[in-house]
């Protein structure tokens, strides 16, 4: 063991380190309270969030990163538990291919309905994703959302953990600031969304109006399927109204992270030019 800015700090050269191991159950989402983050910037992320973080492992090569020193000197002042690894024990915990050489396991942020409704504002826009599938996609949806304005997004059962460490990646840190909840029902969540006046609104690419044809000034959701088949007809049909994005021939469809970003924007700028027509 060694001291740095009296804070002490665990030496690990051993895979077999029973830390090393808590580390690689919790990449492998074998321990639910807590999610694994990775990289300089989604750790300054997380710190910047106030996540509670349980431990924090660095290499070397942290230490000789200016980025990487200024984290760490964060670390140490909230206090974290530090445990510096060797290059190759490191290489055991890491979920990328090149390692920036520092890794946070924290508590998960909670993603209740409770704490969801909380942080809902009087005219809200929402994303729900159902059924969504593919980490990578998920996460960008998830950064598109707040980039564009939107006030929360539900996930339902069986869609991709928006924590798991691939999707953390791809939200760049929005997941820890927007208001998620998630493992709701299908059918759940489009009840809560009526109870409070809040009407849906699927993508359909087979919808008569499109997205610009639309009022967004209210309080909405927007339905997005799963990446590879979409909604079904069922579930289009259970929303309040269908959209579609206008594309141009032979092209079918959009990836689902783009087609929200195409959506929520134009949902953004009415909302934007509401406003500024109230205050005016």
């Amino acid at each position: 063991m060694k001291t740095r800015a009296d804070k002490l700090i665990v030496k690990i050269t051993s895979r077999h380190n029973p830390l090393v191991q808590h580390a690689r159950a919790v990449r492998a989402g074998k321990e639910a309270a807590l999610i694994f983050i990775e990289g300089v910037r989604l750790c300054a992320e997380a710190v910047a969030a106030g996540l509670l973080i349980e431990v924090a492992f660095f290499t070397d090569a942290l230490v000789r990163d200016e980025r990487g020193q200024e984290l760490l000197v964060a670390l140490e002042r909230a206090g974290i538990r530090l445990s510096e690894l060797s290059a190759p024990v490191f290489a055991v915990i890491a979920d990328t291919k090149s390692p920036q050489g520092v890794v946070l396991l924290a508590r998960r942020p909670r993603t209740d309905q409770a704490t969801f409704e909380v942080r809902q504002q009087s005219a809200p826009l929402v994303v729900i994703l159902h059924a969504s599938n593919n980490p990578a996609n998920a996460g960008a949806m998830v950064r598109v959302a707040e980039a564009a304005g939107a006030t929360g997004i539900i996930t339902t059962v069986g869609a991709t953990d928006i924590f798991a460490p691939k999707a953390l990646r791809g939200a760049m840190g929005s997941a820890f600031r927007l208001p998620l909840w998630t493992g709701a029902g299908f059918d759940e969540a489009l009840a809560w969304c009526a109870a409070r006046g809040i009407r849906t609104v699927a993508a359909d690419p087979r919808a008569p109006h499109t997205h610009t044809e639309f009022d967004w000034t209210g309080p909405h959701a927007l339905l997005m399927g799963p990446e590879a088949d979409g909604l079904t007809t069922q579930e289009t049909t259970a929303a309040n109204v269908r959209i579609r994005i206008p594309m141009r021939p032979p092209v079918e469809s959009l990836n689902v992270a783009t087609a929200l970003a195409v959506v929520l924007y134009e949902a953004a700028r009415q909302r934007e030019i509401a406003v500024g027509s109230r205050d005016g």
